[in-house]
């Protein structure tokens, strides 16, 4: 018995969809990079330094947006950091250039938010942490009337930031992390992804009571399976009441080296392959800089940004005719300053030509000793092996497409 599957169902299912569709949102700029559906999905990242530290954190933040992040974060837990961000912000502006800045904003730090806005681009605050108490080891239960006062103290609180931001053209990003929700949140909905969707739901809520709409939401777990379904609830509770706020995406706290990395493109690039989120950040336990390179490769894997050259490359078998993985290093360190291209290394010509049909330029095992170029599918000429690497060089030159490192 053979099945075959309606073309018609083909067509209309956007399960078969080979082009990302992103859900739709509203523009937010934070400064002049503007984030949203109708743009590319922006790269952040934070500096390490204490922000009192004005002349290092001022270099911190040049050698991330030098290394390609667009939005940059530092965090401000106290008045005096508020003021510092100030002086980093002429320090740029003089010394380097204008550069879109976030400040991180915790514990009950209204006045430390209020002094910080008139410094940056974007404010972010934790709704677990924004009223923060201390809880009660020995609370049961929060009453109806106890919830409405901490509702109510909560808009009054929150409302002059908003305001200020409204006032000042400037941009909010809803933080909730996993592992700060508020106690009153962890009594009704538990330490679940249903209560972090609300956390962020109250405060959408008081910001649209206001008519202020330069929101940004994220939604981050150190575990990516929370974090999935985090961003998944929240997107749906938006859409169902008419808020078309984008995401930021990270899973925070993910360690460092591979495993790092491997757990960030887990919870990231799901998310974006489900049209879900318009910023990201890899929060990596090393040098921010690090982290630029990880996201940048996750929305090329994905096909939402190319800022690289994409290679393609058989994992070798006994057909292959050359050394690859030494091959593809020499082809890799001739081209990886351009962007754009795809460059295919196959080892042999029995997968070779149909494998690599969609690169710009392929390297293919010919024979003993003898490699084909080939721009698309069309084989272009035969060289020695030892000639390859320089005459595929050649062949991107005389198409136009070579730049100098």
């Amino acid at each position: 018995m053979t099945t075959s599957l309606d073309p018609k169902v083909i067509k209309d299912s956007k399960r078969y969809d080979t082009q990302i569709q992103r859900r739709p949102t509203r523009t937010v700029m934070v400064g002049d990079i503007s984030i949203g559906s109708d743009h590319p999905v922006r790269v952040q990242s934070m500096i390490n330094e204490d922000t009192l530290d004005i002349e290092g954190s001022t270099e911190a933040i040049r050698r991330l947006h030098e290394e390609g992040c667009e939005i940059v974060r530092l965090t401000v837990p106290s008045l005096a950091h508020a003021k510092a961000v100030g002086e980093i912000r002429k320090a740029l502006t003089q010394n380097y250039k204008a550069v879109p800045l976030v400040a991180d904003v915790h514990h009950n730090g209204m006045k430390i938010a209020l002094e910080v806005a008139q410094h940056v681009d974007k404010v972010r605050i934790n709704p677990g942490l924004f009223v923060f108490e201390k809880p009660d080891p020995n609370r049961k239960e929060f009453t109806e009337e106890e919830t409405k006062v901490i509702t109510s103290t909560i808009a009054e609180r929150f409302k002059p930031l908003v305001i200020t931001l409204k006032e000042q053209n400037k941009a909010l990003r809803i933080g909730v992390n996993h592992g700060s929700l508020a106690e009153r949140m962890l009594f009704k909905y538990g330490d679940t992804p249903l209560g972090m969707v609300e956390s962020a739901m109250e405060f959408i809520r008081i910001c649209d009571s206001l008519d202020y709409h330069n929101i940004v939401i994220s939604m981050k777990a150190s575990r990516a399976p929370v974090m999935l379904a985090a961003y998944r609830l929240m997107a749906d509770a938006m859409d169902n009441e008419g808020f078309n706020y984008p995401l930021h995406l990270g899973v925070t706290e993910a360690g460092d080296g591979d495993y790092g990395r491997i757990k960030s493109t887990a919870g990231i690039a799901t998310l974006l392959s489900e049209g879900l989120g318009d910023t990201i950040r890899v929060s990596l336990t090393e040098a921010p800089e690090k982290e630029i390179p990880v996201c940048y490769s996750i929305l090329q894997a994905v096909g939402l940004r190319k800022t690289m050259v994409e290679y393609i490359s058989c994992p070798s078998c006994g057909r292959t005719l050359f050394n690859l993985e030494e091959v593809v290093k020499k082809v890799r360190d001739a081209t990886s300053h351009l962007t754009g291209l795809d460059i295919a290394v196959m080892g042999c010509i029995v997968n070779g030509p149909g494998e690599m049909a969609d690169a710009d330029y392929g390297y293919v095992g010919k024979g003993p000793g003898v490699i084909a170029l080939y721009r698309g599918r069309d084989e272009i000429k035969k060289v020695p092996e030892e000639e390859g690497v320089l005459a595929l060089v050649e062949l991107i030159k005389a198409d136009g497409k070579w730049i100098d490192p």
